[in-house]
């Protein structure tokens, strides 16, 4: 029975009730030790009733050994891989050990095949999953479990994951989460008499019992009792029974530890009772921690005992065996017998295991307790852990695989082998994206190199700078990743000129966003005297890359644009430059160039399955969708970003296209979510960074600021944005036209001299027609009018005709300011051809404050305007129907795909969702299309695509 936790209760049978009905659910449950989180998760699994259970649980012994949790709980469904995509189930497959891995290992991968496979097991009906002890799961477990639940939808199933208490022992932002509170005094109460008549069965008279005896526990014990187990059901349960094992002479002990201390007291007082071959039996246990019951016996054979001295334990509840295992009641009771127990013994027993691990299935676990059993320098046992972590780090267990590429390493006799080693794990650290301690082991591989009798090689020593730069970079230590970058490139130069140039161009990548122009110079000048052969797949990337470094230092008019398309086509081919070279794209004005090259990243990251690829290519998409007028297209892809980037810990990522949001937010004039999505970049920014995030929250800020008539705030905005840090930054440059429109509506035009110059000197290098359009726009604005005219005529005329790439926004904005100046001039026929354009593309966009105010010009002029439609055509740009404005993003990618013929598995292998969920969003689609089959959808988007 469970006492106190009536509402606990009722939230795990609303979860397994909702799994029963279809739809999915996760609850996190959070607890001190001994609190009832096992016994909630057994309550769960009694709940589940015709649902499948699938339940594993954290084993602190194998928290190194990547998936073994995850392997645990899937293990039943393993005749199911089939149904999964091929990615998916090679993934899989490779990280429980049945295939081989390919590709690395993308723990991401897992995780969606996670999301994949659990669906298939709900077929009938449901399935609920448990898993306790979520602390001491192995973190390649952990991060395909979070994966898959953060994705839960419409699959049918109940998650519920137990840890310890404290976000540092599982964290799990985002997820929903019960903290397990100690009892009521009531409950306390009815679970301590349970306690008592289960344990004092005879009625004894000391110091303990009451006077007449069978009447519970002296006043004064029963107190100290509820007082230090605080509620803890577990406390309540077992100090009654340590009171019931001591002699009734002795005194209960001195309430001066904490309480698991004193559990582990209590514990380890019934373990020393027990004979001397028990104890060793129970030390063997505690260091296997759940291995198969045959191997504990094998070790036990070589420490003098086995499974006739588990007797005792086995008897007085302290262990629990079956045909396969012998495990403790409670991590408690493992934990007291383990750090109780001489060093000595506790060496002796895991070497007894080590040897105890025969099959080549348990390589891994012999490999960690040779390492445990170890004390000091042992090539030997080093080696068979460095392979372990090599495997680990193939099934995409990076995480596990560091801890043990650098215990190996702290094992290595040599300095060279440990510095290899220090650097395999550099690599893994850095690919779980830990990157302090990516950077400290790397330094210390630099370090232990240097000391070695042979260095590291040139290419592994280039890869260690490459670690740390990357690291400090996305830990917003801008300058130290300058620095290391520089310092390798002097390093690897004469070796490999090549890696030292892609060290260099990274400097300037990394340069660009700190703002710092002595920066940027040095990493030019370096990059200039930079030699490579002719047909080296870098060389034509070099001068782009050095012009776009000085431009941040305003010393160097831009490369041609015959300059940039060349450098950018020939730099497709490294797909390590693509964010790099999509953002010189964005520097040259070629928007087009840049949403194929990111187009393109995106295609070849689903296509792998890299989903740790995607977050930045599906922002730098969606930005450039921005850019030219998908303005539906470009949330979606921003919106899935962000997801994917909190999923994988990118938070450069999630800043910058949370700024990109909030300045689409300011076009839409949604000014609540602009003020949300800008407050939470701004936040996030203090103290430094290196994402642009706040340079694009400042400009979203003046752009709803410009929208809504508050001029004077815009135009300070982006003054201070245009002469700050960021002014080189893709916001400070395009926000040029909002600066000069701003100081003339507040009748201040020497305030648009210094923005215009800027804007004429891009426009000088870029010859791109939308940039050529705008500059003629802003000298309509400040020309006398009879010279306005013609300015506004040959912006029009540029877009028109010389804006290959299509920038519907900036058009519309050039024909509404062009409105205005012609039915001040009282020529209201001309006005309305160009305010009836702009109005009708600002719909399109679903830009309601620009709409709204072509909408009042119109009216203005005479015109009977309709009413507005309330974003009824919302979403219609660049080849979405008005049919499909009713969809969110996530529904309209799903129904595009599916118009395609692709199906619902393989959507789901696109945008990381379960079939089950996919089927889910087509099913709340079809009636807001008004159709109901798949053809119909074929015909509805494909058709009004066309057309």
């Amino acid at each position: 029975m469970l006492y106190g936790r009536a509402s606990e209760l009722a939230r795990l049978e609303e979860l397994i009730a909702t799994a029963r009905a279809g739809r999915s659910g996760v609850l996190v449950l959070r607890g001190d030790p001994g609190i009832g989180k096992s016994a909630l998760l057994d309550h769960a699994a009694a709940s589940a009733g015709d649902l499948r259970v699938l339940r594993t649980s954290g084993i602190e012994s194998e928290s190194e050994l990547p998936y073994a949790g995850l392997h645990l709980l899937l293990r039943p469904a393993l005749d199911r891989l089939d149904a999964l995509a091929e990615p998916q189930r090679n993934a899989l497959a490779a990280a429980f050990g049945l295939g081989p891995a390919q590709g690395g290992g993308d723990r991401f991968l897992v995780g969606l095949a996670v999301l994949s496979l659990l669906p298939e097991l709900s077929e009938d009906g449901g399935v609920v999953c448990l898993v306790d002890d979520a602390q001491w799961l192995d973190q390649a477990s952990t991060e395909a479990l979070l994966f898959a639940a953060r994705r839960l939808d419409a699959e049918g199933v109940a998650l519920v994951i137990a840890a310890r208490d404290g976000a540092a022992t599982f964290a799990a932002p985002g997820l929903p989460e019960l903290a397990l509170a100690g009892l009521s005094p009531e409950a306390a109460d009815a679970l301590l008499d349970a306690q008592f008549d289960a344990h004092f069965d005879t009625p004894r008279r000391d110091a303990r019992v009451g006077a007449a005896g069978g009447q519970g526990l002296a006043p004064s014990v029963r107190s100290r009792v509820l007082r230090e187990a605080a509620g803890n059901p577990l406390a309540l349960a077992e100090l009654p029974a340590a009171l019931a094992r001591e002699p009734a002479a002795a005194a209960t002990p001195a309430g001066t530890l904490p309480l698991t201390d004193r559990l582990q007291v209590a514990f380890h007082g019934q373990v020393r009772r027990l004979p001397a071959g028990t104890q060793a039996l129970l030390l063997l246990v505690a260091a296997a921690d759940g291995a198969d019951l045959d191997v504990v016996l094998r070790a036990a054979s070589q420490l003098g005992t086995g499974l006739d001295d588990a007797g005792e334990a086995e008897s007085a509840g302290l262990i629990r065996i079956d045909e396969r295992a012998v495990r403790f009641r409670h991590p408690l009771v493992r934990a007291a017998v383990y750090q109780s127990a001489p060093l000595s013994e506790r060496l002796g027993a895991h070497k007894a295991l080590a040897d105890a691990f025969v099959e080549p299935a348990d390589r891994d676990r012999r490999a960690w307790h040779l390492a445990m059993a170890s004390t000091g320098h042992d090539e030997q046992v080093a080696a068979e852990l460095e392979a372990s972590a090599a495997r680990a780090a193939e099934r995409g267990g990076h995480a596990d695989a560091a801890t043990a590429f650098e215990r190996a390493a702290r094992l290595s006799p040599d300095a060279s082998a440990r510095a290899c080693r220090l650097r395999q794990a550099a690599e893994a650290a850095y690919q779980t994206g830990d990157f302090p301690r990516a950077i400290t082991l790397a330094e210390r591989a630099g370090a232990g190199a240097g000391s070695a009798d042979r260095s590291l090689d040139h290419e592994a020593a280039a890869w260690l700078v490459l670690i740390r730069a990357n690291a400090h970079f996305w830990t917003g230590a801008l300058r130290q990743a300058h620095q290391v970058l520089l310092e390798g490139a002097e390093a690897v130069h004469r070796h490999d000129p090549g890696e030292a140039a892609w060290m260099l161009m990274q400097a300037v990548h990394v340069a660009w966003f700190t703002g710092d122009p002595t920066l940027s110079e040095t990493a030019a000048a370096r990059l200039d005297a930079v030699r490579l052969p002719a047909d080296h797949l870098l060389r034509p990337l070099l001068p782009l890359m050095t012009m776009h470094a000085r431009l941040a230092n305003d010393r160097e008019a831009g490369p041609s644009p015959e300059m940039t398309e060349a450098a950018l086509r020939a730099g497709q081919a490294d797909p390590r430059a693509a964010v790099m070279l999509g953002g010189a794209a964005w520097i040259a004005g070629r928007d087009d160039l840049a949403h194929d090259i990111f187009a393109g990243f995106v295609d070849e990251a689903r296509a792998q399955g890299r989903i740790g690829w995607l977050a930045a290519g599906l922002g730098s998409l969606g930005e450039a969708q921005l850019f030219l007028g998908r303005h539906r297209d470009a949330a979606t892809n921003l919106e899935e970003a962000l997801r994917v980037g909190a999923d994988t810990g990118q938070a450069h990522v999630v800043s910058h296209f949370r700024g990109v949001l909030a300045y689409l937010a300011a076009l839409d004039g949604d000014e609540a979510r602009c003020r949300d999505l800008t407050n939470a970049v701004l936040v996030e920014s203090v103290g430094g960074g290196s994402s642009p995030g706040p340079s694009w929250a400042h400009w979203a800020l003046s752009a709803s600021d410009l929208a809504a008539g508050r001029t004077e705030e815009a135009l300070t905005r982006l003054e201070a944005l245009s002469r700050g840090p960021a002014r080189h930054q893709i916001p400070a440059i395009r926000g040029t036209v909002d600066q000069v429109e701003a100081a003339v509506r507040l009748g201040q035009p020497e305030r648009a001299a210094e923005p215009l110059a800027r804007l004429e000197e891009w426009a000088s290098w870029a010859r791109q027609g939308w940039i050529d359009a705008a500059v003629c726009r802003c000298h309509a604005l400040l020309a006398p009018d009879a010279e306005a005219e013609g300015h506004f005529v040959r912006a029009v005329e540029l877009h028109e005709l010389h804006d290959t790439a299509g920038h519907p926004f900036d058009e519309a904005r050039t024909r509404l300011l062009y409105g205005e100046w012609l039915r001040r001039a009282r020529r209201r026929v001309d006005a309305r051809a160009q305010l009836g354009t702009a109005l009708e593309t600002f719909e399109r966009l679903n830009a309601e404050p620009w709409e709204q105010r072509a909408r009042a010009e119109l009216r203005a002029t005479g015109a009977s305007v309709p009413t507005a439609t309330s974003g009824a055509s919302s979403g219609a740009s660049s080849g979405v129907p008005d049919v499909l404005a009713g969809l969110t993003p996530q529904e309209l990618q799903i129904v595009r795909m599916a118009a395609e013929g692709l199906s619902n598995r393989d959507i789901g292998t696109r945008l990381f969702l379960s079939p089950r969920t996919v089927g889910y969003h087509l099913y709340k689609a079809y009636p807001k299309l008004g159709i109901s089959s798949r053809t119909q959808l074929a015909a509805l988007v494909l058709g009004e695509s066309a057309s």
